[in-house]
């Protein structure tokens, strides 16, 4: 059964490039006690996936001073995740994960599985990893970053928080 929310998020485990250009064995459980925003996209060397990673590269400093960590996945391989950085993306502040065996994009239920990539998800897993937000956009639409951010702010006040609240908004309670 694919990921949910309020529950467990699924573990995962994969080589990533990291930041420098390192390949290196991450796992979800590497981050616990961390704030995790883990993005999936459908392809490297494609016309949108190039704008979300760029956007979450450039937004990084403020994921970190919010005390979340960063992680992208596609089903692509380590070494064309390195390739496109080099040609096309710069240096990412943040692991690019492989999923070449379509695992982890399986357990996060964003497998489009007779085309053998992902759906554009973004996910939000709490220090204890729990899954605390999930949205899946079809592979055509971009998701917003600043939204993101928004909806990561929120639950870190712990508290409710009302329609179009933004962060130093007064919460419900």
């Amino acid at each position: 059964m694919p990921a949910q929310v309020g529950q467990k998020a699924p573990d995962f485990q994969g080589e990533a490039v990291m930041p420098g250009g390192e390949f290196k064995e991450i796992k979800l459980s590497d981050y616990k006690g961390k704030w995790v925003v883990l993005f999936f996209y459908p392809l490297d060397f494609t016309f949108v996936c190039p704008t979300e990673i760029k956007a979450f590269n450039e937004k990084f400093d403020e994921f970190k001073k919010m005390g979340a960590e960063i992680i992208t996945c596609s089903t692509d391989s380590k070494f064309s995740h390195k390739a496109w950085q080099e040609k096309d993306l710069g240096k990412l502040k943040f692991p690019h994960l492989a999923d070449n065996n379509h695992q982890i994009s399986r357990a996060y239920g964003v497998l489009i599985e007779d085309k053998g990539f992902a759906l554009r998800g973004t996910f939000i897993i709490d220090p204890d990893g729990n899954l605390k937000h999930s949205t899946v956009n079809d592979t055509a639409v971009g998701r917003n970053v600043e939204e993101t951010i928004r909806t990561l702010a929120a639950f870190e006040t712990g508290k409710l928080t009302g329609c179009g609240w933004t962060p130093g908004a007064k919460t419900l309670n």
